[in-house]
């Protein structure tokens, strides 16, 4: 689990003042700033404020945190920094502010005049709600809710996508082949552009001396190209290093281009390729990947949480993935990243940090005596020794703790009232779940985490939404959605459809359209219900995949 504390900025702040982050921005030339925002959405910043990246509104250094009233209160959804550095921030609210290093206008204020506290960006975005914002060295990206993408600042190389290297003093849309698509994620290099529309579809401009636009050549590009090398694939996620890209393909598929100086493509050489090539092929399913603009370092995540790093690692350069011992790939840039910044805005509540919390378990032995609270109830989960009760499942017994079900689920505070039979029990049957699921259920009250393949996530699912868990219920939707693939992406977009989840069924609805060839050729997709076959072909037809 992370702890904001392995990145050594951090390092001063004492237990109280860290438990009280919830998201985290580690940047600079040595990872020496930093940006937090607390539980009650309160601002933060500390570190060396290289040209005024702290927005303090002076230029003083800090090593203690300063609190940045302007923007109190205000939730923050996406952050990015750059070279100057400069920095980007929206808001839950759709608002753009930025700060920082101005030199190349990439503030877009329409001034090259340094930002020494934060200012509304609203040149050509007035009505328009930024979700997501990315920093190149010296440019700079929005992302609207409707899927535009606006870009601004440094433009030598046609970063900034305008068709012209003069720079650009405010957001400008990126329209060109952008101008009809609907932009989902974007991402920068140093001087290089990204994005990933609804399709899957990547394209990239501006440098590509390394190739890291992956358009098989390295000619720079002042308008969005199209990555025709990825065409049949349909790309969820896109990252971008200092001169190399990262993509991940929603069968879990990765594929890595551009600059391999210090083995950051993971290919097992340090040759530069102007092209995607597929690598981790052995592996199993990938489901992250990370880089980020100031590091030549890439990392990528497992569906069993396995996560490899590769490239520039403490020096070392790292040709091919390498396993490591992390269970996110946030810990590969705190422990081998250089300079050991932050991939994206680290959220807390992704990545919850258990801190020392003193727990004496008068039930267990001595040498138990100093687990977490967290770690005492994991281990008394199943446990005959403590149990006061237990349910019988298949003729499996699970053992639990009545207490504890009735603190963490609202239907058994309801069921072990004295007027259910079941408050009278020591042993419950359940019949309508299978043994697998309902344990994974009992055990998530316990834990809070849940560990099984799709097919069973739809099973549990369906539990979640009759005892109205709707945590559970985001989290089955999660894991269903790592591990669909053509086989059994029919079925659970039946389940989906069935327990009523809405985000779930789109999702499964545009994996079937994306891959529609190998889907219809399932036994899943002609055993479906007829209403539901109907109602697919329809809203597949809209979407116009059945055109030639």
């Amino acid at each position: 689990m992370v702890d904001v504390a392995k990145w050594p900025v951090f390092s001063l702040m004492g237990s109280q003042e860290l438990s009280m982050i919830r998201k985290a921005s580690v940047f600079g030339t040595s990872a020496n700033e930093a940006i937090y925002i607390t539980k009650d959405d309160e601002v933060y910043v500390f570190g060396l404020n290289c040209s005024n990246c702290l927005g303090t509104g002076d230029s003083q250094s800090s090593i203690v945190p300063k609190k940045l009233d302007f923007l109190s209160g205000r939730k923050v959804v996406s952050l990015s920094y750059g070279s100057g550095p400069h920095i980007l921030l929206a808001t839950e609210d759709g608002e753009l502010f930025a700060w920082g290093h101005n030199g190349y206008s990439q503030l877009g204020n329409g001034t090259t005049n340094q930002g020494v506290a934060p200012v509304l960006v609203s040149a050509n975005l007035l009505n328009k709600k930024v979700t997501e914002v990315a920093c190149g060295s010296h440019h700079s990206m929005a992302l609207t809710d409707s899927g535009e993408v606006f870009a601004w600042g440094y433009n030598n190389c046609g970063q900034v996508g305008s068709g012209s290297t003069a720079n650009q003093p405010t957001p400008r849309r990126v329209s060109s082949c952008l101008q009809s698509k609907v932009a989902v994620g974007i991402v920068c290099g140093q001087t290089s552009s990204l994005a990933v529309v609804d399709n899957g579809e990547v394209y990239g401009w501006g440098y590509n001396g390394n190739g890291q636009l992956g358009l098989g050549n390295n000619g720079n590009q002042l308008t969005p190209c199209r990555i025709v090398a990825l065409q049949g694939l349909c790309v969820q996620q896109i990252v971008s290093g200092y001169a190399h890209a990262l993509a991940l393909t929603d069968e879990g598929l990765l594929y890595t281009w551009g600059a391999n100086t210090y083995g950051q493509l993971g290919t097992g050489n340090k040759s530069n390729q102007l092209s995607p090539v597929q690598i981790m092929t052995e592996k199993e399913r990938i489901v992250e990947i990370a880089a980020c603009h100031s590091t030549h370092t890439s990392a990528a995540k497992t569906q069993s949480g396995q996560v490899y790093m590769w490239g520039q690692c403490r020096g070392q350069s790292i040709v091919l993935p390498h396993l490591t011992h992390f269970t996110c790939t946030d810990d590969v840039f705190a422990c081998f990243g250089t300079p050991s910044v932050m991939w994206r805005l680290l959220s807390m509540a992704l990545c919850v940090c258990v801190r020392a919390c003193v727990c004496v378990c008068f039930l267990r032995a001595e040498h138990d005596d100093f687990l977490t609270v967290a770690q005492s109830l994991k281990k008394e989960f199943d446990n005959p020794e403590t149990a006061d009760l237990k349910f019988c499942i298949d003729g499996k017994y699970i053992y639990v703790h009545k207490a504890v079900l009735k603190i963490r689920c609202e239907h058994f505070r309801s069921m072990f009232q004295s007027h259910w039979n079941e408050d009278m029990k020591e042993v419950i049957e359940i019949d309508q779940f299978s043994y697998p699921v309902y344990r994974s259920f009992l055990e998530f009250l316990y834990t809070d985490n849940v560990e099984l393949p799709p097919e069973d996530a739809i099973g549990l699912l369906d539990l979640a939404t009759s005892y109205c868990e709707n945590r559970l219920k985001r989290l089955c939707q999660h894991i269903i959605k790592r591990g669909i693939t053509a086989e059994n992406a029919f079925s659970l977009l039946s389940a989906a459809v069935r327990y009523d989840a809405e985000d779930l069924e789109e999702f499964c609805f545009k994996f079937c359209v994306n891959h529609l060839t190998e889907v219809t050729q399932t036994a899943a997709f002609w055993q479906i219900d007829g209403d539901l076959l109907k109602d697919f072909i329809c809203r597949a037809s809209r979407c116009g995949a059945f055109k030639n």
